[in-house]
């Protein structure tokens, strides 16, 4: 519990620190040279690996970026093993024909994944610059000439904009996911690049200078989140990142609990694994203040609260009964309490990055008050999930990187997810807990309701809710997909 609230306090400090930010700086103005001389060459990387349901919207979208068409160079690096490929080919050849520099990168094996891919990619490229952009995204037509003028410092090794939602409002599901993301994408990366703390690139929708990918050691694949490594190699060369916050670029969220699942484990293991290779890096850095190292540590280290909420959430029903029975520990409980009062750092947190969606000041109460409780629930029924893959990654354990299955879905009408042949319909042993998790917590919230102790009831409603919710759709959406 201590761990958690100086969690929650390090996210009220962010909070406080985006707050004072926004008061006191206007929106961020990118110089775009106005001479087409003046712009750099530039390197658009697709990493692909079997996308076949929105590979060619995300060509489409970056052949129609507003650049210069000879100094705009597009690799679609294409591992794929399946009809992704014709897809590809037949995009490309169409751009090709329309005068757009685009080429059609296949490689011998998949070494490396994600990582082997951009680095095979940049031994082949001509740009100095280098975007990238996952098989989701659909980058604005503005996206290049809003953020390539950041690069006008030196210092600057990477530039990072902010994600936006083609699906928020597809579900429950997609409205939580959104209701998080938001809150990293504005507090967490404003916050620390504010007070000139490090930062990542989020995996897309960045621009990277070559010279300092090579400089920091370059793609590495021994970690899943080889975009979280590279950032902190990067930046502990001396690289400088910038944030654009009012730079959107839309991408699809996960539609299936599997999917995002699937993506979850991802990101959790992935952050572990970097904390193991980077931390100790990172707090032996002469030149890096004590804030920053501090926030460098629990940023790395954030991944691993889910470790703890499982913890946490695990001994509050043996609690009851000790509380019940031990009468002359009442005075340590209320001590204990203390602790709560996290959640309402968690809460401001939540709060104030719900400022991105420009709503009414009641509009965006109700937005909070129905989304912050829901969320909480989601995200706690998900942690014993992640718990498992941050362990692996402390631990050590190497997996293969599993992309997150795409949909092509924007409203609620596309249902080919049903259908979708890159989805798991396998009900897991962790499925099964998740639900024997939910029998847990209502078993708790009826031994607090026997005990009168009903201090923990919320808590055990809400564990009993989020886990069921996790444990049904992945039930479901395992059953409705017969793939």
């Amino acid at each position: 519990m201590l761990l958690i609230f100086c969690y929650n306090a390090m996210q009220l400090q962010l909070a406080y620190s985006y707050w004072k930010f926004k008061r006191k700086a206007k929106q961020t103005v990118v110089q775009v040279p106005t001479s087409t001389s003046a712009l750099p060459i530039v390197t658009v990387q697709l990493p692909i690996y079997n996308e076949k349901y929105v590979v060619q919207r995300l060509i489409d979208a970056v052949a129609a970026l507003d650049y210069p068409q000879h100094k705009l160079e597009i690799q679609v690096l294409d591992d794929s093993t399946d009809e992704t490929i014709d897809l590809i080919a037949e995009r490309v050849a169409y751009w090709q024909q329309q005068g757009v520099w685009i080429s059609h990168v296949r490689r011998p094996n998949r070494e490396g994944f994600k990582a082997g891919a951009l680095a095979y990619g940049l031994t082949h490229n001509k740009g100095k610059l280098i975007a990238i952009f996952d098989a989701d995204f659909v980058p604005p037509t503005h996206f290049l000439k809003a953020t390539v003028g950041a690069f006008a410092n030196a210092d600057i090794g990477m530039v990072q904009t902010r994600w936006e939602h083609l699906n928020e409002d597809y579900s429950l599901m997609t409205q939580l996911q959104a209701f998080g993301l938001n809150a990293h994408f504005t507090v967490e990366q404003v916050g620390r690049n504010a007070q000139g703390h490090l930062i990542n690139f989020n995996g897309t929708a960045g621009v990277w200078r070559k010279q300092c990918i090579e400089d920091a050691g370059g793609w590495q694949s021994d970690t899943l989140t080889e975009d979280l490594d590279l950032s902190y190699r990067a930046q502990l060369k001396g690289w400088k990142f910038k944030y654009l916050e009012e730079v959107g670029t839309p991408a699809e969220l996960p539609v299936a609990m599997n999917a995002l699942k699937t993506q979850q484990f991802r990101w959790t293991k992935g952050a572990a694994e970097c904390a193991r290779k980077n931390l100790w890096k990172v707090l032996g850095a002469a030149d890096l203040n004590l804030s920053t190292k501090m926030h460098a540590l629990f940023h790395l280290l954030n991944s691993s609260m889910f470790v703890l909420v499982v913890l946490v959430s695990v001994l509050s029903l043996p609690l009851l009964f000790i509380k019940n029975a031990f009468v002359e520990y009442t005075q340590v409980f209320i001590y204990f309490s203390f602790f709560l009062t996290g959640t309402v750092f968690l809460g401001v947190f939540y709060w104030v990055s719900t400022s991105v969606k420009g709503l009414s000041k009641q509009r965006r109460q109700k937005y909070f008050f129905m989304r912050f409780p829901l969320f909480l629930a989601m995200y706690t029924g998900l942690s014993l999930h992640n718990a498992l893959a941050v362990v692996e990654g402390l631990l050590g354990k190497k997996t293969p990187f599993i992309r997150t299955p795409k949909f092509n879905i924007t409203k609620q009408q596309d249902q080919p997810w049903k259908s979708n042949q890159y989805l798991k319909n396998n009900i897991s042993l962790l499925t099964v807990l998740e639900g024997v998790f939910m029998v847990y917590f209502l078993v708790g919230v009826g031994v607090g309701i026997y005990l009168h102790e009903y201090g923990l009831l919320p808590f055990h409603l809400m564990l009993a809710f989020g886990f069921g919710y996790i444990c049904f759709y992945s039930v479901w959406h395992s059953l409705v997909n017969p793939a």
